[in-house]
């Protein structure tokens, strides 16, 4: 009897020294998507794009008026003569349409390095703040169900949110 004792005492003070492992999750878009620096990233491209429309619609009126220009002056051309302007005027419109594909292009290839660098920086904080703070595990919920229940205890969407906002604005 005392044997069954100490060895149940033994597996007590075992179990009780097992360490608890602390896990919580967050909801990754909201994180992202609160996230100042991908705020500032996306106001930045989005003044970037709307200068891009306005000079494209300006290079746009510009090429209208010369292809006016042209129709009312056909007249007066020769045939032969007509034909090399048309043909002019439809190169130059082609020329036209792959810069500004080019540049459109561009434009979105560096917003899409900078918004994969912001998410970089999302996934470093929340592992630097798991390891800071004592968790095992820092789940991720999405759309995708990762986390399909969560004691709302063990969600630290928002103060994930409020730390990695108040250290971006410690870098500005």
């Amino acid at each position: 009897m005392k044997k069954v004792l100490g060895v149940l005492s033994f597996v007590f003070v075992l179990a009780s020294c097992q360490e608890q492992q602390k896990i919580a999750f967050v909801d990754n878009g909201e994180i992202i998507n609160a996230y100042q620096e991908k705020i500032d990233v996306e106001a930045k491209f989005k003044l970037k794009d709307e200068n891009f429309k306005k000079r494209a619609d300006s290079i746009g009126q510009a090429f209208q008026l010369e292809a006016q220009s042209f129709q009312v002056n056909a007249t007066k051309l020769s045939q032969k003569k007509q034909q090399e302007q048309y043909q002019a005027l439809g190169q130059k419109q082609q020329l036209l349409q792959q810069q500004l594909q080019r540049e459109q292009q561009v434009l979105t290839e560096a917003f899409n390095v900078e918004i994969d660098s912001v998410i970089s920086n999302v996934k470093t904080f929340v592992a630097d703040y798991g390891k800071k703070n004592g968790y095992s595990f820092i789940l991720g919920k999405n759309e995708a169900g990762s986390v399909m229940y969560g004691v709302d205890e063990n969600d630290i969407t928002q103060t994930i949110i409020d730390a990695i906002n108040a250290d971006y604005k410690g870098k500005e």
